[in-house]
């Protein structure tokens, strides 16, 4: 039998004008977008449909804002005639993963977007702390990142942060120590991109962050998911609730094996992915991983048809 999973993007997805056709089309979307705008203090929805870019591009800023209009896409969905019933599984992307465990029941709406958006202020100071950056390895591997990471790491922080499908991998930490890995990408047969993030997010640089967000974590009101959710840092499921605060923490600090997701999710029988949430990013990382899995984007009201069984 085949299975469908439901996968939800992380920073990098975001565009000015994003949520807005959603939020004129369905009145759930919109009470999300007002709901949010509530919670916050301040007005989120006219930063995702109006920018500017600049702000929406802000970690503190841009997690909370992907967050909320993949909620506002998955209330759309609900009330359109989908449900959660048609999904075996589901993950995210980094902070896709809290939108996950929201939609498979485990938190609840107003924690998650708090949690949300205080992960992306502590990651913005930690990010502002120390000159930092993430560099993307086009045709690069694991292994082949991780010697490059050895090689210019010197004194100072250089990891594998994401990796994202067969020939992409991002490493993270100081920016001087990212210069080094650029100028030496050729030796290790890939083409090196600086990207343009606030900072070494997925490294150990982000600590400071983590540990601010820990008793966030602790205090917060986990259930079991109602679909099973994958880890970003281990491609398991998480099985109980008292396990989930952990593996967010150490989120902030290790690598998203966002390729392990997908494959684990294959290997236990999803043949259909439902990418729902700004942009398009997930969706191509899938088509790398798998090729033979049907990939349904759903970044737009017009979209939403394409998910709902006939």
């Amino acid at each position: 039998m085949s299975l469908a999973a439901i996968i939800f993007p992380g920073q990098g997805s975001q565009s000015v004008g994003m949520g807005r056709d959603i939020f004129e089309a369905s009145p759930r979307a919109r009470e999300v977008f007002e709901r949010s705008n509530r919670i916050l203090g301040f007005d989120l929805a006219k930063t995702c449909f109006d920018g500017p870019a600049e702000k929406l591009e802000q970690t503190d800023i841009q997690q909370p804002a992907i967050f909320v209009t993949s909620i506002a896409l998955w209330e759309a969905f609900l009330e359109a005639g989908g449900s959660r019933d048609q999904f075996a599984k589901t993950g995210g992307l980094s902070l896709g993963e809290y939108t996950a465990l929201h939609v498979a029941g485990a938190l609840e709406f107003e924690e998650a977007l708090r949690l949300v958006h205080r992960r992306g202020q502590l990651m913005q100071e930690a990010a502002d702390a120390v000159e930092s950056g993430m560099v993307s390895l086009v045709g690069a591997n694991e292994a082949s990142a991780k010697a490059l990471c050895d090689q210019c790491r010197g004194e100072e922080v250089l990891f594998p942060a994401n990796l994202n499908c067969p020939g992409q991998v991002v490493i993270s930490g100081h920016k001087t120590a990212c210069a080094r890995a650029m100028s030496l990408a050729d030796e290790y047969q890939c083409r090196a991109v600086a990207l343009k993030v606030a900072g070494a997010f997925h490294s150990p640089l982000m600590e400071s962050a983590a540990l601010r967000l820990a008793p966030l974590l602790e205090r917060a009101s986990f259930s079991n998911p109602a679909i099973p959710v994958i880890s970003n840092v281990d491609a398991e499921y998480h099985d109980e609730p008292a396990s989930i605060p952990q593996k967010l923490y150490l989120q902030v600090t290790h690598p998203v094996y966002w390729q392990k997701c997908v494959e684990r999710m294959v290997a236990d029988g999803v043949t259909e992915f439902v990418e729902m949430g700004p942009g398009r990013v997930l969706s191509g990382l899938v088509r790398k991983i798998h090729r033979p899995a049907t990939v349904i984007n759903v970044s737009t009201a017009v979209a939403l048809a394409s998910a709902i069984p006939a």
